[in-house]
């Protein structure tokens, strides 16, 4: 099993990355995991208690399970992967049924940040983009997809997400074994990519 673990900040274009990985392999032989699937449950909390985490703080994720589905993929167990919503703010009753593939790919923004975790990932990936350039993608995207309004997002970035991406996954390039910039020009580094898998599989 080959685990790949692709971090960036929030808006870089992480998606777009694992999506032109994937695009070149059979189906059958690649899962993803999200980090966003393991933001810690907050079901103890109301929903008013809940707006208020900051959820790009590493604090926030459940590292541990993330850490131990991991590790039972790679004994070839099947895992019940969390399912999150982003309009309650908490883990929702459902879970995906994820099986054991010959690649996995866990993508997020703070993947990184954990010792424990990076050491489970034979290729590290950090996804490089503009700032100004993320925060338009974050706007249009939590607008469009999360029910949210423009001075919501626009105060969480300021207030949130620039400070926790300056101050915890901005420095995570240095554990990186590739950094790819997400613009027109990134196909290269996609391809090498590729082609290590391709040789790790055969």
């Amino acid at each position: 099993m080959l685990i790949i673990g692709i971090a960036g900040g929030t808006g870089c274009g992480k998606t777009t990355v694992v999506n032109q990985i994937i695009n070149e392999l059979p189906k059958e032989e690649v899962c993803v995991i999200s980090q966003d699937s393991y933001y810690k449950d907050t079901s103890h909390l109301t929903y008013e208690e809940r707006v208020k985490i900051n959820f790009d703080h590493p604090q926030s994720i459940d590292f541990n399970l993330l850490g131990q589905h991991l590790a039972a993929l790679k004994r070839g167990e099947t895992i019940e992967q969390p399912v999150y919503s982003f309009v309650t703010h908490n883990r929702t009753q459902n879970t995906i049924s994820t099986h054991p593939r010959k690649v996995v790919i866990v993508e997020g923004i703070l993947i990184l940040t954990q010792a424990e975790i990076r050491a489970m990932f034979d290729i590290k990936i950090y996804v490089h983009a503009d700032s100004d350039e993320r925060l338009i993608r974050r706007l249009k995207r939590d607008i469009a997809e999360r029910g949210r309004d423009m001075d919501e997002v626009l105060d969480r970035y300021q207030n949130t997400l620039k400070p926790m991406h300056q101050q915890f996954i901005d420095p995570t390039k240095e554990f990186a074994d590739l950094i790819i910039p997400n613009n027109n020009y990134n196909n290269v580094a996609v391809d090498i990519v590729r082609t290590i898998i391709k040789e790790r599989l055969n």
